[in-house]
């Protein structure tokens, strides 16, 4: 409601031509369809978990053709394609999803868009709870039990020093039962958004040992968690979304001359349009429109001279 406010402040201008009760109206069906966090700073797609989700299925339903076509990217590739979302991701953010998939191989290798897909968004949804997993890990690789409670003192925090990730991938990690105690509790008390305690168990129940990157990859490749989260479909379904095909088909058919080239090269379909023209879309909502068009045309010239 804040942001639907704030938007309403900034474009009262614009607004007043359409009136308010039909700005309201297109921004809450854009929320309930998912659009509302397209083009938008990333403080917004991370500040809840609808946000979160609705990010997640935005970028697989606009870059699924990449695993359609079996294309294998490298992270700054895949990066690429989340700036056109969100043009302030963090880079750092999409090295760690990158690091699950690839674990000890350079990051520079290349990645399927299914591994990938389902590693980001263990990564993104879960940000928050994965930082407090790592500090405990890295707790118990060096003996100490993170449920015992330490009065901290005004340094103790800040110098505390860990193994890094790096050291901890070469060893043979630590006891799955102890550290999910330590998981569950943290469930019980954190804050943000968790995966089920019983998922994160029958996770840690099928090893004596593991690593933090092999339980981030269980995680990632687990299929109730991946349903709990309710984002994505299944990996079988990943390349299937038909009202999305059918959407875009009725996009391209407004664009004069674009459905002979459209005909020449099928996948072009799948992606959207980075220069999109003056016609309804259903790919932004209508308290954006205005703003976008304004904005286009020095960003658009500059864009398409990048890509050549």
């Amino acid at each position: 409601m804040e942001d639907a406010v704030c938007q309403l402040l900034e474009n009262k201008e614009d607004i007043s031509q359409y009136g308010i009760a039909r700005f309201f109206t297109e921004y809450f069906n854009s929320v309930c369809q998912g659009t509302h966090i397209l083009f938008r700073e990333f403080s917004f797609i991370q500040a809840t978990p609808h946000n979160r989700a609705s990010f997640l299925r935005a970028f697989w339903r606009c870059f699924r053709t990449v695993g359609k076509n079996g294309d294998l990217l490298t992270m700054r590739e895949y990066h690429c394609l989340l700036q056109l979302l969100c043009p302030d991701f963090p880079l750092e953010l999409t090295q760690k999803a990158a690091r699950i998939v690839l674990m000890d191989d350079a990051m520079d290798c290349l990645m399927s868009f299914s591994d990938f897909l389902f590693a980001f968004q263990i990564q993104f949804y879960y940000s928050e709870f994965l930082e407090s997993v790592a500090a405990i890990y890295q707790d118990l690789l060096s003996g100490k039990n993170p449920n015992t409670v330490i009065v901290p003192t005004s340094s103790s925090g800040q110098h505390r020093q860990r193994p890094t990730l790096g050291e901890a991938s070469v060893l043979e990690g630590v006891e799955a039962s102890l550290f999910y105690q330590c998981l569950e509790n943290l469930c019980d008390r954190h804050k943000y958004s968790c995966p089920p305690p019983a998922l994160v168990k029958e996770v840690l129940s099928n090893v004596q040992r593991l690593t933090f990157y092999g339980f981030l990859v269980a995680l990632s490749k687990h299929h109730g968690i991946n349903q709990a989260l309710g984002a994505l479909p299944d990996k079988g379904d990943l390349m299937h979304d038909p009202a999305m095909d059918e959407a875009l088909e009725r996009l391209l058919v407004q664009i004069p001359g674009l459905v002979n080239s459209v005909t020449a090269s099928p996948e072009a379909s799948c992606l959207p349009s980075r220069t999109p023209p003056r016609v309804g879309s259903p790919w932004r909502p209508l308290h954006h429109a205005r703003k976008l068009d304004a904005e286009s045309d020095g960003s658009t010239e500059e864009t398409d001279e990048s890509e050549t």
